[in-house]
């Protein structure tokens, strides 16, 4: 199916789905969304993490299109991967910190270190999609667009609208233990595991660690939720309190363990020593970095890959570069990248190498010349990247709004799945009326992924 009929075919289904909103449907939808925010707690701080009454609908072909063509970029990054592990002079491209860098010389007893991942994308007018960064090290709201969808498919008005146009879901939790177990099993699998799924007690996020604890523990696999401040490494084990670890769900921030607990945590001894297997591990840190888009972007590096995940690259890797003087290349030419820089902030991002959640980021198109010139010079003192900017397609939504259904356009954030650095499956959706799409910096909302079936 082409990208024109993708369109067409999504704009008739949408359409019928708002039609339906006019019904007694309307009522039950809010009243089964609202029972799944208290029931789940979906929320970051008082905040509903959903008021969209409507999920993000993609037609089953297109999505096999992203599928296919995330997978060439995915494939791509497990390359470089293995050659930033091999080169220190191309490692240093990161700027890692000491410790950073320390951390990654960590055996981790598995070969990818993104064993759980998302890749951040916009859609485009044309039927495709950019990327705009890699979240390898924490993943987080994988579960939320997961309970979200089985809220959907409850919905009346799915029910009525799949005589139509039937849909279906992507089941995450399911593939997320199984890809846990099959990682636990490649580290050594000695007994089976004892899950502690590790976070700083006052995140936003404590809610999905709930979700998944539960379904852990259903499928028959011990789980408890942990702080990192909470663990001890006694004895040959890494322990919280009585219970005895042998497999981390990691998602607390590689940054954030370093910066309040250092090289000696309990939880980085266990791992240096075998006595836990950790995930994702700690050498994800490598491709967290937003300048591993500007390796991938860099014409040096083509020899890393393939012919196909090189066009892929091309096609879905926005220009991106170090933030520092020299010159670079922009379009097969020859620039001044300052003076570029300066000139052109009508259509660049600069972001800084190391965080996430949209913070320290600046757009240029919304700065003015003065402020633009004044973040570049501050950026030169520390560690970012520019950018260029994407296209960012918006959709209209229906959305809760105190107790009325509003139709609003909002900018689509669309972030496939990876799974053990070799397969994609799934994705976050993420609105926003905002061009820096962020929910769990404060703002947006997230709604479930439905495939319309050919």
């Amino acid at each position: 199916m082409n990208a024109d009929m993708n369109a067409a075919k999504t704009a008739e289904a949408i359409k019928h789905y708002h039609a339906l909103l006019h019904t007694a449907r309307a009522q039950d939808a809010i009243q089964k969304l609202q029972a799944a925010i208290t029931r789940y707690n979906l929320r970051f701080g008082t905040r509903a993490i959903c008021s969209a009454l409507r999920p993000f609908l993609l037609p089953a072909a297109q999505y096999e299109y992203f599928r296919d063509e995330s997978l060439l970029v995915l494939t791509a990054i497990q390359k470089l991967y293995r050659a930033l592990v091999a080169d220190a002079r191309l490692r240093a491209e990161l700027d890692l910190t000491r410790d950073e860098e320390l951390l990654c010389k960590i055996e981790p007893g598995f070969a990818a270190p993104d064993v759980s991942g998302r890749l951040d994308a916009f859609l485009d007018s044309r039927g495709d999609f950019s990327f705009v960064e890699y979240n390898a090290d924490s993943p987080g709201g994988l579960l939320y667009g997961d309970v979200l969808a089985e809220t959907f498919l409850d919905m009346d008005i799915l029910r009525e609208f799949g005589r139509k146009y039937p849909v279906r879901r992507v089941r995450i939790r399911p593939r997320l233990l199984q890809t846990l177990l099959e990682t636990y099993r490649e580290w050594g699998w000695q007994e089976r595991p004892r899950i502690a799924i590790v976070d700083w007690k006052e995140v936003q996020t404590r809610a999905e660690f709930d979700i998944c604890r539960a379904y852990f523990e259903a499928q028959g696999y011990p789980t408890v939720i942990v702080d990192p401040g909470e663990l001890e490494y006694r004895g040959g084990w890494l322990r919280a309190g009585d219970f005895q670890v042998n497999l981390v769900y990691k998602r607390v921030v590689i940054g954030e363990l370093l910066a309040r607990g250092g090289l000696q945590h309990p939880l980085v001894r266990a791992v240096k020593e075998r006595a836990v297997c950790c995930v994702n591990s700690f050498r994800a840190q490598m491709l967290f970095k937003k300048s591993l888009f500007a390796l991938l972007d860099d014409p040096a590096q083509e020899r890393l890959f393939s012919a196909q995940e090189v066009a892929a690259l091309r096609k879905h890797i926005p220009w991106t570069r170090k933030l520092r003087e020299g010159h670079t290349t922009y379009r097969g030419r020859r620039i001044d990248l300052l003076e570029f820089v300066a000139a052109n902030r009508d259509r660049l991002v600069i972001k800084p190498n190391g965080d996430y959640g949209g913070r320290g980021v600046c757009l240029g198109w919304e700065s003015d010349y003065a402020d633009w010139v004044q973040e570049i010079q501050d950026a030169l003192g520390a560690s970012f990247v520019v950018q260029e900017r994407v296209e960012v397609l918006p959709q209209t939504f229906p959305l809760l709004v105190g107790d009325e259904i509003k139709l609003e356009e909002r900018f689509v954030d669309f972030d496939p799945y990876t799974w053990g650095g070799e397969d994609i499956d799934g994705a976050g959706i993420r609105l926003s009326s905002s061009a820096l799409l962020n929910v769990s910096a404060g703002g947006g909302s997230a709604t479930p992924l439905l495939l319309l079936e050919n």
